[in-house]
């Protein structure tokens, strides 16, 4: 019965995997030559996983040069396919703009030069009345043809006709809007109610404002206190309680300092992709959390946001750069795993995640079939930055996932995904108090979504939201554990 029941969510999770590829060649289709090499990129970055996990399932297990040999092979098509599709966007552009310019050419011959805008003015307008002449100005047939304006906070929402590319036109009208009015005003691209395309103008003293000096020492605050529950996490493992015994700072530093380096190159990667773009950022407010020594940290962006792919681009560096670090030191330490070890695990312990589970059955083989499995330290440090990478990763407000979802997908899904795992998150902490604590984390302090970027119209590459799935999906895989059934079939436990 068992056995019944696990081989039909096996066949459950292959349909949604078969159905997800499915709907992304759905989507592809109607873009033509574009979207299908961009779908074939989807599909090469995910077949290494869903095929190790799918062999892993049924009792087949790849070893490390097997895996190695699946991710090189998927990276170099992915690279290949990439090229092919920068050669096939090219012509697509050309062309493109080529007939974007005959219909300019073609309206331009039909109606005056001058769109006529329909203005509900405020008894007192938040936009002076040169300024707002000025703004009007940079409309026009062969960009946006504003038809109507509508105050809105201190700006204005202009309503009307999109006629071009989004990401070209956004550039157009802003380089024009600097001309006439300097850095005075922001433009921004969004989707009105409708889902149709509308231009609001806001005043730039509603730009994300610096740190106060109050703000930076609270951040410097948390990052002691994050020091300190990553040696007394690492205590805890090593079976004393730092604040009590703190003489003992030597034995706690090793691992305390290892889970301090992955915080350290998440924080990196969003440092550096947000340089890369020229995106400032806060500091980051780290999370103490004595159980696994952080939830992470709370980074705030200072600067309006282009677009939604350098939204994407800065929200993924960060887990990315963590996780490489922490899946490193995880395999690092089962290849360095032998009996005598720091640590003895009971192998139940190895049943509490999908992914670490799979690869330390891949590496140690029998050896979890024993009641104390002996395990290096770093596979303890790397489970320890998996599962800080993951949390963070959960599809919710302004975590890394939230954003993630929401450059992918947009606000609405995005809120809806962070409704979904706040109550999930209750449900799970029903029996985790982890959980507990990181519900109430997302509630009081990230449940929001973020602001929306200058031009919130385009969306982020079939390659962005390929990886972005392939995120979603290891997020998934460390925090969902096995059955102890389907643990017992493949000999952990």
């Amino acid at each position: 019965m068992s056995t019944l029941s696990e081989t039909s969510i096996l066949a459950a999770i292959l349909l949604v995997a078969l159905g997800i590829l499915g709907w992304g060649f759905y989507r592809a289709r109607p873009f033509g030559k574009l979207g299908i090499l961009a779908w074939l990129q989807s599909v090469v970055l995910m077949t290494p996983w869903l095929l190790f996990f799918g062999l892993f399932a049924t009792g087949i297990y790849i070893n490390i040069a097997g895996i190695l040999f699946l991710v090189v092979a998927s990276a170099g098509l992915y690279i290949y396919l990439g090229s092919q599709l920068r050669k096939a966007g090219q012509d697509a552009i050309l062309k493109q703009r080529a007939t974007q310019r005959l219909a300019a050419e073609s309206l331009a011959e039909e109606n005056s030069p001058q769109p006529t805008v329909i203005e509900l003015k405020p008894q007192i307008p938040p936009i002076p009345e040169d300024d707002l002449n000025a703004i009007k100005g940079i409309f026009g047939i062969d960009t946006f043809f504003a038809t109507e304006t509508i105050p809105y906070q201190d700006g204005a929402i202009f309503k009307g006709n999109l006629r071009g590319e989004p990401e070209e036109i956004h550039n157009r009208l802003s380089a024009s809007l600097r001309e006439r009015l300097g850095d005075r005003y922001r433009l921004f691209l969004v989707e009105n109610t409708d889902t149709r395309p509308v231009v609001i103008v806001l005043p730039s003293r509603n730009d994300p404002r610096p740190m106060q000096l109050s703000q930076k020492v609270f951040a410097g605050i948390l990052l002691v206190a994050t020091i300190a529950t990553n040696l007394e996490a690492a205590g805890l493992l090593l079976n004393f309680d730092f604040f009590t015994s703190p003489g003992r700072f030597t034995e706690a530093l090793p691992i305390g300092a290892g889970i301090f380096a992955i915080l350290v190159a998440h924080e990196i990667g969003h440092w550096l992709l947000a340089r890369r773009h020229q995106i400032r950022l806060s500091w980051p407010f780290f999370l103490p959390a004595v159980q696994i020594g952080s939830f992470g940290a709370i980074t705030r962006f200072e600067s309006l946001l282009p677009n939604r792919k350098v939204l994407f681009d800065i929200a993924l560096a960060g887990p990315a750069a963590g996780g490489i670090v922490a899946l490193a030191m995880l395999i690092i330490g089962l290849l360095l795993s032998h009996p005598g070890s720091l640590f003895q695990l009971p192998n139940q312990f190895f049943q509490g995640s999908i992914l670490v589970g799979s690869l330390a059955r891949v590496v140690l083989g029998s050896a979890l079939q024993s009641p104390l499995v002996s395990v290096h330290p770093l596979v303890v440090i790397g489970w320890l930055g998996l599962v800080i990478t993951a949390l963070n990763l959960m599809p919710a407000g302004q975590l890394d996932g939230g954003r993630i979802v929401q450059a992918i997908y947009g606000r609405k899904t995005a809120q809806r995904a962070t409704v979904a795992t706040l109550i999930l998150l209750v449900l799970v902490s029903l029996g985790n108090v982890l959980a507990m604590y990181w519900a109430f984390v997302i509630f009081f302090l990230q449940r929001d979504l973020e602001r929306p970027s200058l031009n919130e119209i385009s969306e982020p590459d079939d390659a962005r939201a390929a990886l972005g799935l392939l995120a979603l999906f290891l997020m998934i895989t460390t925090l969902l554990p096995l059955t102890p059934g389907l643990a017992g079939r493949l000999g952990i436990g």
